[in-house]
C-alpha cells in the first residue's frame, strides 16, 4: 500500500525540527534580546486554523514561563469591521505557513502601524508577511503538500519553545530542546494509541486536556474533523465539568490528552469522573519517554498524526486531500 503524503510529512518532523533548532538558535538569541529591550506589556497572537491553535500553545507557554498576559486576535475586527487597536506596547506574534492570507496581513500591518513589535513565524520566507514583520523566525518545515498540517504545526511549536527559552534565558529548556528530535523519533515508533476501532464508529466526540494538553487538544479535534470527518470539540477538562459533562450520560466518546506536568493530577481527577459517568475514553500520552514537560505535548502530537493518517486510510478516506478543503485559505 502506498504511503500517503500526510504520513511522509508527519514522519519528517523530527529531522525538520533538528535542523530548525540549529539554524534558528542565533536568530532566537537575537530575538530574545530585542523582546527584552522592547519589554512588552502583553502579547497578541495572530493566526488562523492550525496556526491559531499554535497560538493557544504559545499563550500557555508565555504566561507560564514569562508571566506576561497573552490574548488572541480577532482578525475580522480590522479586516471586516475596519477598527484599529492600540497595540503600541504589544509583542505581536503572527503565525502563518503561507504568509499570504489577507486578514492576517491586514492585522499585522495594523499592529505594526500602531507601534507593536511584530514577529512573523512563517514557513515561506518570501511571503508578504515575512516582508512586513519587524522580525522573521522561519518555521523551516519546507514545502508541505498535504492539506492537513503536520510537520509545519510541530515545527511552529518548537520554534515558539526556542524563542521563549531564549527570551527568558532559560538554559534548562534550551538544553532540553536538544533532546526533542530523538524523543519525537521514539514517539513515532511507539505503538498506536488512537485506532480505527475507537474512531470509525463515531459521529462526534470530545477531546479533553488541561493547560498545555488543552492547547494541543484543539489541534487534535481539528484533525479528527479534517481527516476523518468526525465532529470533535476540544474542552479544558476543568471547563468540561461546567455543563457539557451532562453529555457523558449518553455514552460520549472522549479523547484524553494526558500531559505529564503540573496539570496532571487535576486533569486525571476529571477523567476519572467522566469515566465513572460512563464515557468511553481513549488516552493519548507519551509519559514513558523522558523529556522536559513543556516538550511532552509535541510527542503526543507526533504519534497522533501518524495514528490519524492510518485511521483515515483504513476508513477509505484520503488524508492528503480531505473533501472541501484546500491548503491556503484566503480569508478577509
Amino acid at each position: 500500500m502506498a504511503t500517503s503524503i500526510m504520513a511522509k510529512e508527519a514522519a519528517e518532523a523530527p529531522s525538520i525540527i533538528a535542523t530548525q533548532l540549529v539554524k534558528n538558535l542565533p536568530l532566537c538569541r537575537d530575538l530574545g534580546e530585542k523582546i527584552r529591550a522592547f519589554n512588552p506589556a502583553f502579547v497578541y497572537m495572530v493566526g488562523r486554523g492550525s496556526s491559531d491553535h499554535a497560538g493557544v500553545f504559545a499563550k500557555y507557554l508565555i504566561e507560564v514561563e514569562a508571566n506576561i498576559p497573552v490574548c488572541a486576535a480577532a482578525p475580522s475586527v480590522n479586516s471586516v469591521y475596519k477598527q484599529t487597536l492600540n497595540l503600541k506596547s504589544a509583542l505581536v506574534i503572527c503565525i502563518s505557513q503561507s504568509g499570504r492570507s489577507p486578514d492576517i496581513l491586514a492585522q499585522t500591518k495594523a499592529a505594526k502601524d500602531s507601534g507593536a513589535f511584530t514577529v512573523a513565524l512563517v514557513n515561506d520566507q518570501a511571503s508578504p508577511l515575512a516582508e512586513m514583520a519587524d522580525f522573521v523566525l522561519p518555521i523551516g518545515a519546507n514545502e508541505e503538500k498535504a492539506v492537513a498540517a503536520t510537520k509545519s504545526y510541530l515545527a511552529t511549536l518548537s520554534a515558539l519553545l526556542q524563542m521563549v527559552a531564549c527570551w527568558q534565558q532559560d538554559d534548562e529548556l534550551l538544553t532540553a530542546l536538544n533532546d526533542l528530535p530523538s524523543a519525537m523519533e521514539k514517539a513515532a515508533t511507539a505503538p498506536m494509541q488512537l485506532n480505527a476501532d475507537f474512531v470509525a464508529p463515531l459521529n462526534h466526540c470530545v477531546v479533553l486536556g488541561r493547560g498545555f494538553g488543552y492547547a494541543i487538544s484543539r489541534e487534535i479535534a481539528l484533525k479528527l474533523k479534517e481527516v476523518c470527518s468526525v465532529h470533535a470539540e476540544a474542552f479544558s477538562s476543568a471547563e468540561f465539568l461546567h455543563g457539557p459533562v451532562t453529555l457523558v450520560e449518553k455514552k460520549l466518546a472522549i479523547v484524553d490528552i494526558s500531559v505529564k506536568d503540573e496539570s496532571l493530577t487535576s486533569h486525571q481527577e476529571q477523567i476519572d469522573e467522566v469515566t465513572r459517568r460512563g464515557a468511553r475514553v481513549c488516552k493519548l500520552d507519551q509519559s514513558n519517554i523522558a523529556i522536559h514537560p513543556r516538550l511532552s505535548p509535541l510527542l503526543i502530537l507526533q504519534r497522533f498524526y501518524l495514528d490519524i493518517e492510518q485511521i483515515a486510510v483504513g476508513m477509505g478516506l484520503d488524508p492528503d486531500s480531505p473533501a472541501g478543503l484546500k491548503k491556503v485559505t484566503q480569508t478577509i
